[in-house]
């Protein structure tokens, strides 16, 4: 079976040539980034490992990187000698990995999973244990991990319905890739139930819990709080609504709801952040068309003008933190079936929040959420109109949301501390010292 993925890869890239050359020539930072990705390391990462035992945690984007944050602070807490090396797999998961995970010692892109640059990785990092966080499986690098007898361990794991699927239709390949994999660290029962029903050994699976309860890089003291509201022009507005994470075809319904909220609250003002950060200039000439002032915040030099209602966030690594500001949050990716976004950055503010009816992705957060009028479940448009406006006339019930968030962060949080004692136990049971 791994010829046959080794052969459709090599095909894959050599497809995609003209778009590397492409993005060559006219992207900043993608030479770098494939350079690594074929094993050339930077000279400042090579002179932190060299002679050091280090622990590699591959991330593969933002969502994973929130989860790692917390994840390294414990581990250098814990294991001091040790040096953690990040890989990403994106280059917003790179941006966000260096603006919230400073204590690590690197930050890599991910090896091409071809088997002379993944041995020739490893052989360069020598790695004594490697962190999957959720759910990373390469093959090759797996494979090899195996054959270099490096320890591999899945933290935070999870399985969506969607990934359930698609390892189904190669259940044999993924039993064989799961095997080469000592530990698994799910978040929830419902996730450990899929990874052993994908073949992993039961007896290797223990529920953790989400680390990303744990999460504090995106803590804001209420000085910093004024500073952002006064920086954003939203002063002593009110209502403050953050559309986070959103994706095309949501936009549409944000605005829509945002002009109709206009009409009762003329002060409100919306933070709208798209999911990817390119379409910044895009939702800004969309909002032009629903007649809202808008800016991006990647254009803006000086404090936003009180007039302008619209702040379209197009940057990396801070829509956690300003989440603090809104007094209504919508969380994206669930008006459209992509299955949500991470609805745990708001709740760590103490915010009430809403989706649309796509929280698949998110099922067991989304259900305890939900169960504990925490969040608060729309089918469209309409309906998150209708509850913008109760939740803004009724602000005893967005203060009782936003509390009943903050009660089930603080009830749910030590994951990442159960997660390094696991990492512990793996150490222990092959003798290393990290």
């Amino acid at each position: 079976m791994y010829w046959i993925y080794n052969v459709l890869l090599i095909f894959y890239w050599i497809g995609l040539i003209p778009v590397i050359l492409y993005r060559l020539a006219f992207e900043d930072g993608f030479y770098e980034r494939i350079k690594q990705s074929a094993g050339y390391m930077p000279a400042t990462l090579l002179k932190k490992i060299e002679g050091r035992r280090a622990i590699w945690i591959h991330a593969a984007s933002v969502g994973e990187i929130v989860a790692t944050s917390p994840l390294v602070k414990e581990i250098k807490r814990e294991f001091p000698e040790a040096v953690v090396v990040v890989s990403v797999v994106t280059a917003t998961g790179h941006a966000m990995a260096h603006r919230i995970i400073p204590e690590a010692e690197g930050i890599i892109f991910f090896p091409l999973d071809l088997p002379y640059l993944t041995r020739k990785i490893l052989h360069i990092i020598k790695p004594i244990a490697i962190l999957l966080v959720e759910t990373e499986i390469w093959p090759n690098f797996l494979r090899i991990a195996e054959s270099e007898k490096i320890p591999v361990m899945m933290v935070n794991g999870r399985i969506s319905d969607r990934s359930m699927k698609r390892y189904r239709y190669i259940s044999a390949f993924t039993r064989e890739m799961l095997s080469s994999i000592e530990r698994f660290c799910m978040q929830s029962s419902f996730d450990a139930e899929y990874i052993a029903q994908l073949g992993a050994n039961p007896d290797e699976i223990t529920v953790t819990g989400n680390m990303k309860y744990d999460q504090t890089y995106a803590t804001v003291s209420e000085e910093e709080k004024q500073a952002l509201l006064d920086e954003f022009g939203f002063g002593h507005n009110h209502p403050i609504i953050v559309a986070g994470s959103t994706h095309k075809g949501e936009d549409e319904a944000i605005f829509e709801s945002f002009k109709q909220v206009l009409v009762e609250y003329p002060n409100a003002r919306l933070l709208i952040a798209p999911r990817e950060i390119y379409r910044g200039h895009d939702v800004q000439a969309l909002a032009k068309r629903y007649g809202l002032e808008s800016i991006c915040r990647s254009d803006m030099t000086e404090p936003v003008h009180k007039e302008i209602p619209v702040v379209v966030l197009d940057t990396i690594g801070e829509l956690g933190r300003l989440y603090s500001l809104g007094d209504i949050i919508f969380v994206g990716g669930s008006l459209v079936k992509t299955g949500g976004h991470n609805i745990l950055e708001p709740a760590a503010h103490g915010k009430p929040i809403i989706v649309g009816p796509h929280m698949f992705n998110f099922k067991e957060i989304f259900n305890l959420l939900h169960s504990r009028h925490a969040c608060e479940q729309v089918k469209n448009q309409k309906d998150l109109t209708t509850m913008i406006l109760h939740l803004c006339k009724h602000p005893e019930l967005a203060a009782e949301m936003g509390q009943n968030c903050l009660d089930i962060i603080s009830e749910n949080r030590g994951a990442t501390r159960r997660n390094t004692q696991e990492l512990r136990q793996l150490f222990e049971s092959h003798h290393i010292i990290p």
